[in-house]
């Protein structure tokens, strides 16, 4: 569970009602090009967007942080650009265990070209409880390791106004596994349950029509990446790896800005597959509720529907979401009737109403799971 301490919540309350929550905002935004903007109107103001995190959960004590997004654009950038973003997360724990981690999306000067990828340096726990669809609850144990994964994607448009062709690479490295001895991971011993490297090239295919990045109300996504991982690059396993991430979204009516907002998810790998390159059923984005790792598999689909509701003139905002999915190791494995539900409701607030930006409060809970708390900046998808 991850919560964002807002320490001068009270400070900003003191100052005039009416402006409130503009300042409890503007407390935590930065402008890094303001005085350049003030001197020419057509750049775009670049914002940093910072949000300071205490978290806490069993396996890790008690954590600090700061979150932050970076939204800008390139110099000579319009309207018909969107807004590129450069999010940033770094946590601490009492346990002596860190996390760095960028997930971004860049686009260049009338949207030619698209930068995209994740960095990520970590020394973070994670749950196992076997491999497969099936796994008991009592299974649970907790493994430690580092990783430093470094994937970025250049494509460049063609064909159509919002489609985008390329490709890339992508480093994924685990080391320093420490694991219980005699317990189910030391006896098991999956592929790479001991660390591994991940090297692969990467082809990639985008279509991404949404209005906004950070908090879409109309348009498609579609991204595709097909990676082949390979002993010659310098990895330490022979496999490949296929993934899909499908959304559309909705503008329920004229008379409100509510949106229906449509994820489908793919996580298909095959060959010699390392522990940590399987599919991981659960997270903060989808199939809410479930702990990352519940269930463990190399393959994986998930669907899910999430209605947002938006007051006008308020910053805050309600969702509801439902969702499906299962891990499996063979097609003939996956069955509509054993599907794993979740469900669950959130709270909003827009921190920046321009972009759109919310923080979001969700509950997810299902039909295998007791359910958990998630708090994060911007939407789930």
């Amino acid at each position: 569970m991850t919560l964002f301490l807002c320490i001068s919540f009270l400070r900003a309350q003191e100052k005039k009602k009416s402006s409130g929550l503009d300042n409890f905002v503007e407390t935590f935004t930065f402008y890094p090009n303001k005085n350049k903007v003030a001197q020419d109107s057509t750049l775009y103001l670049s914002k940093i967007i910072t949000a300071p995190i205490i978290s806490y959960s069993p396996e890790t004590s008690l954590g600090f942080g700061l979150g932050a997004k970076y939204l800008f654009k390139f110099k000579g950038s319009g309207e018909e650009t969107r807004t590129s973003n450069m999010p940033v997360s770094l946590l601490y724990t009492l346990n002596n265990q860190f996390f760095i981690y960028s997930g971004f999306e860049i686009f260049t000067n009338q949207e030619k070209w698209v930068i995209s990828g994740n960095i990520a340096f970590q020394n973070y726990p994670r749950f196992y409880y076997g491999i497969g669809r099936n796994t008991p609850k009592t299974n649970e144990e907790i493994y430690d390791n580092f990783q430093v994964l470094v994937e970025p994607i250049l494509l460049k448009r063609a064909f159509a106004r919002y489609l985008f062709l390329g490709g890339g690479f992508r480093f994924n490295k685990i080391y320093d596994t420490e694991v219980e001895p005699g317990g189910l991971l030391d006896t098991n011993r999956p592929s790479g349950f001991d660390g591994s490297t991940s090297t692969g090239l990467e082809l990639a295919l985008l279509y991404d029509s949404r209005d906004n990045i950070l908090n879409a109300s109309k348009g498609w996504y579609f991204e595709l990446t097909k990676g082949f991982y390979n002993t010659s690059l310098g990895g330490t396993h022979n496999f490949d790896l296929t993934r899909f991430d499908l959304r559309h979204y909705i503008k329920v009516s004229k008379k409100n800005d509510d949106v229906l907002a449509f994820q489908a998810v793919g996580h298909f790998s095959n060959g010699d597959v390392p522990l940590a390159e399987l599919a991981l059923l659960g997270n903060e984005r989808i199939m809410r509720g479930y702990i990352e790792g519940r269930f463990i598999e190399e393959n994986l689909v998930a669907a899910q529907v999430e209605y947002r509701k938006t007051f006008k003139d308020s910053r805050f905002g309600f969702v509801a979401f439902l969702g499906a999915g299962d891990v499996f190791n063979k097609s003939r494995d996956l069955k509509v009737n054993d599907l794993k539900l979740n469900y669950g409701a959130g709270l909003r607030f827009m921190l920046d109403k321009k972009e759109r930006l919310n923080i979001r409060f969700d509950f997810g809970s299902g039909n295998e799971t007791d359910g958990n708390f998630y708090i994060n900046i911007a939407e789930a998808y």
